[in-house]
């Protein structure tokens, strides 16, 4: 059963199925239910039953997602959030602290948690990214 509200294609949805000997391959496409063009593409890959009860797949899928800058001071720093619903009902959420330089002043990442904390997002669970001393930063400042 759907939730209210949910949308449907309006169009068939069509997928070709073919193998190269080693893999299939499916490819998608149809009209969702905004009247967009969409295409998935994606392929299955034999397992063992003892691992999964069904065929493991991949997916090359390409979205719309938004992008909210929910803080910044436009030369440090900003803080970055996006919520994608698909599936009829999912969701995955994603947050960002980019920084134009390898570490991050403490003041800027206390306003990002801040910025997090105040939308229900659990700073708690984010993994810091050690950056690497081979990275042209000033070259990629320029950019």
């Amino acid at each position: 059963m759907l939730a209210s509200g949910t949308k449907l294609p309006s169009q068939t949805t069509h997928t070709n199925s073919s193998s190269n000997g080693s893999k299939f391959i499916a490819k998608s496409t149809g009209i969702n239910a905004d009247g967009n063009l969409m295409r998935h593409n994606g392929q299955v890959f034999p397992c063992l039953l003892e691992t999964l009860i069904s065929p493991s797949t991949t997916k090359d899928v390409t979205f719309t997602a938004p992008y909210v800058i929910l803080d910044t001071d436009y030369e440090n720093f900003s803080c970055i959030y996006s919520c994608v619903e698909f599936n009829y009902g999912y969701y995955a959420d994603f947050a960002f602290i980019f920084s134009r330089s390898p570490s991050l002043s403490d003041q800027y990442l206390r306003r990002c948690e801040a910025a997090f904390k105040e939308i229900g997002v659990d700073v708690s669970r984010f993994a810091k990214t050690v950056q690497g001393s081979n990275c042209p930063y000033d070259t990629q400042k320029s950019l």
